[in-house]
């Protein structure tokens, strides 16, 4: 095993109190991003998880990982649909990259002696 993933998100969980107490207003409002994703009606929980999911990877975030995870579980989501939803993801990393390699080459180019 890699990660204790339950772990990490009880310690997230747990240490997370610190920043509320300290930023209230941050965190305030932060929860209420996430209360109004909640509230949407387009897609369901699992197909939200899901996305958050695989944004959680290309974002490299293991609390996101770990927290959207449990949620995905939660809301009955398969391995399968798990793997699919992460295919999508390293797609887009691959993508990522190739569309800034030719940024990269670009920016090179502009830089010519």
């Amino acid at each position: 095993m890699m990660n204790n993933w339950e772990d990490t998100l009880a310690n997230l969980r747990s240490a997370a109190g610190a920043f509320a107490e300290s930023n209230p207003a941050v965190v305030t409002a932060y929860r209420g991003l996430n209360d109004a994703l909640g509230k949407g009606t387009a897609l369901d929980a699992k197909t939200r998880e899901l996305i958050a999911l695989a944004v959680a990877v290309t974002t490299r975030c293991d609390g996101c990982i770990s927290s959207h995870a449990a949620a995905a579980q939660k809301a009955g989501a398969t391995i399968e649909e798990v793997s699919e939803a992460l295919g999508t993801a390293v797609a887009l990393n691959a993508g990522a990259a190739y569309v800034y390699s030719v940024r990269a080459i670009e920016a090179f180019g502009q830089f010519k002696r």
